[in-house]
């Protein structure tokens, strides 16, 4: 998988309920990967906001993950789900529709060599540094991100407490790419994209 792209968004209406409009403006500037995450929704509004998230990624050509449920991510035409930690196992997916796209989220070295051989085709890796989204959680760190990155054949990527200024060091320590939710919706109207 490793066509796919090296940013990927992860969308928090609580933190960021202006988030369509966010998103379009991170899009315009060339992301190309999202997850739309809704853990505190009727399946009915997280199936209407997907539809309308697809129809955006589709107009600026970027894939789109769903957060969790296999059944959303059918039903609006995603390229993939992405699963917790407590989620149903990759492979459960892969069996109900081989063409989607599994991404996994993993929080140890444990995790993500499960993850891989249970089918998953990338991971995310967090927390690697300290992040306001959990702040109860004690970061993994570089090491871990450094050793994963070695161990796995699939995309990692690094997640948590990530800035503009520590996403060269996890590049260093072997991540494939970056994922974030204010790393691209604090500051959508800054330059941030303007180099991607």
């Amino acid at each position: 998988m490793t066509f796919l792209p090296r940013l990927y968004a992860i969308t928090d209406r609580k933190r960021y309920p202006d988030i369509l409009q966010r998103l379009e403006r991170a899009l315009q500037k060339g992301l190309k990967m999202v997850q739309l995450r809704e853990k505190e929704t009727s399946g009915f509004e997280y199936y209407k906001l997907g539809k309308e998230v697809r129809e955006l990624t589709r107009e600026y050509g970027a894939f789109l993950f769903i957060n969790d449920r296999v059944d959303i991510a059918l039903a609006v035409e995603a390229d993939g789900v992405h699963l917790p930690d407590r989620g149903i196992p990759p492979t459960v997916v892969k069996n109900i529709e081989p063409k989607l796209i599994v991404g996994y989220s993993a929080h140890s070295l444990e995790q993500a060599l499960w993850a891989q051989e249970q089918g998953a085709d990338f991971i995310t890796l967090s927390p690697i540094f300290k992040t306001q989204s959990h702040p109860e959680a004690e970061p993994i760190g570089l090491k871990v991100l450094k050793e994963a990155s070695e161990r796995l054949s699939i995309p990692v990527y690094a997640l948590g407490g990530i800035d503009w200024d520590k996403i060269k060091l996890c590049y260093k320590n072997g991540a494939y790419g970056i994922a974030g939710i204010g790393l691209f919706f604090d500051h959508v109207d800054s330059n941030w994209g303007t180099n991607w």
